[in-house]
């Protein structure tokens, strides 16, 4: 019984599941945290919604970028076709490369919120600096990029 749960496309499955829970927790969190500030924004001046729309969407690519990978180590391991059978040490593979875009995902999704956060608060006083607040939110996204392309690339150069 050991043996058929902890089979290698388990082991993957769970791989897949990893990146885009832990990535879309951040974004959901993240995406939480600059709803507040907006909220508290829009309360005030119902006009600087389009500014603090961009900027609560932003912590929320790091989810994609999680559900991205899950995608791909699915569609590797044939899921959805005429599944592979991987060895233990092969699903381990697709776990270990799915946990830089799970780990940065999930913390850069809620530093990038606390930046764009501050955006807000930085457009409620001069809404003409928006530029400047998602330019520092941004600022954050390149490491959920940096990461997700240490995901990806075992992901799609591995030939099962």
């Amino acid at each position: 019984m050991f043996k058929e749960i902890f089979s290698g496309n388990n082991i993957a499955i769970i791989g897949a599941a990893v990146a885009a829970i832990f990535s879309g927790m951040g974004s959901a969190k993240g995406v939480g945290i600059v709803g507040q500030a907006s909220a508290g924004l829009l309360t005030e001046d119902p006009s600087k919604f389009g500014k603090a729309l961009l900027l609560q969407a932003l912590p929320g690519t790091q989810g994609i970028y999680g559900l991205i990978t899950a995608f791909l180590i699915i569609m590797k391991i044939g899921l959805f076709g005429e599944p592979a059978t991987l060895t233990v040490a092969q699903g381990g593979y697709f776990l270990m490369a799915s946990l830089p875009i799970a780990v940065v995902g999930y913390f850069s999704a809620i530093h990038q919120a606390k930046v764009a956060a501050a955006g807000i608060n930085l457009i409620a006083k001069r809404p003409d600096e928006v530029g400047k607040a998602i330019t520092a939110s941004a600022l954050v996204e390149t490491y959920a990029i940096f990461a997700l392309l240490v995901s990806l690339l075992p992901i799609l150069f591995y030939t099962v």
